[in-house]
């Protein structure tokens, strides 16, 4: 049986002499989801804490640890870091509203698939950095707007083959899988990078 409750942290022992006694208050940090709380506060709380898990793991690395490979996989923490910052621009501008992706996604759209892998590899730590900052910023701007809008039950631009739209709901879900896949991935290259570990950032990490 584990010895740590749902936040990750081990229980606290009430002291046999108080019968008054209080747990200390908890400060939770920012990327922790709701312990209690509605649908869109769980559901953004969770793509919240994959987000942040993923930017811990990928964060502080130089060229060389961004482009470091496990094994057979051609998979780096660079390619996770630009893949993601195009996921969040693909389903927050043309899955969410039917527009193109723009800059600098344009070479992508003519490429294909597996541009945002490969060429990851010719930018610069900063570049990477920065292109996954500015998407996530991009993407929590328009998904609280919609939200505020129109709920996750909202019909979004995309559709599926016979002609049904997703729902707001099913776009961020999709976004939540996404990070659990590849923030998976990014656990096992940054061990390999440094030796670095765990399941979240001390309550202090910031990016």
């Amino acid at each position: 049986m584990s010895t740590e409750d749902s936040t990750g942290q081990p229980p606290l022992e009430r002291p046999l002499e108080s019968a008054d006694w209080e747990p200390p208050a908890w400060e939770p940090p920012a990327w922790e989801p709701p312990m209690a709380g509605t649908e869109v506060e769980h559901l953004t709380g969770a793509l919240e804490r994959l987000r942040t898990t993923f930017r811990w793991k990928a964060g502080g690395l130089d060229a060389a640890g961004l482009d470091t490979r496990v094994g057979a996989s051609s998979l780096t923490l660079g390619a996770l870091l630009k893949h993601l910052a195009a996921c969040e621009d693909h389903i927050f501008s043309t899955k969410m509203k039917g527009e193109p992706m723009g800059s600098p996604w344009t070479e992508m759209e003519r490429s294909g698939e597996g541009w945002d892998f490969t060429s990851a590899a010719d930018d610069s730590p900063q570049e990477l950095y920065a292109l996954w900052d500015g998407a996530v910023a991009r993407s929590r701007a328009t998904l609280a707007a919609a939200v505020a809008e129109g709920g996750l039950e909202q019909e979004v631009h995309v559709t599926a083959p016979d002609g049904r739209h997703a729902s707001l709901r099913r776009l961020v879900f999709d976004l939540v899988e996404e990070y659990g896949r590849h923030t998976g991935h990014a656990d096992l290259i940054r061990e390999s990078v440094d030796g670095l570990v765990g399941e979240d950032p001390p309550d202090d990490w910031r990016p």
